[in-house]
């Protein structure tokens, strides 16, 4: 009976432990407020192209002249992909154009909703 009751236990613990990664991809309105819009220019300082969502990491320059790093959440490396976009399209050095919305928790991030390339 013991050994039942053990193997059930464990077979639970796997369940439960193979169920985080899914839980762990979040929904867009779990990170980003759709109702803070942002607008910005800035220097491409890192891309990184990897899962679940491509970052673009970047330099902001704000009106009052000093400069903020900014990272923007882009979509899956396969779907931007499998859309005609490429890890080589955005290059470090690269000045961007990016319309999205800001996180939740007032941090220097951003969902990347459209980016302009020169």
């Amino acid at each position: 009976m013991r050994s039942k009751v053990l193997m059930v236990m464990v077979a639970a613990v796997g369940v439960t432990l193979a169920a985080v990664p899914v839980v762990a991809h979040h929904a867009f309105s779990a990170e980003f407020d759709a109702n803070r819009p942002v607008h910005f220019q800035g220097t491409v300082t890192k891309v990184e192209w990897i899962n679940p969502h491509a970052w673009i990491h970047m330099d902001v320059k704000m009106d009052d002249g000093t400069t903020e790093r900014w990272m923007i959440e882009g979509g899956n490396p396969h779907n931007l992909f499998r859309r005609g976009f490429s890890k080589e399209v955005i290059q470090v050095g690269m000045e961007i154009v990016v319309d999205g919305y800001g996180s939740k928790d007032g941090t220097r991030r951003a969902n990347g909703r459209d980016l302009t390339l020169p």
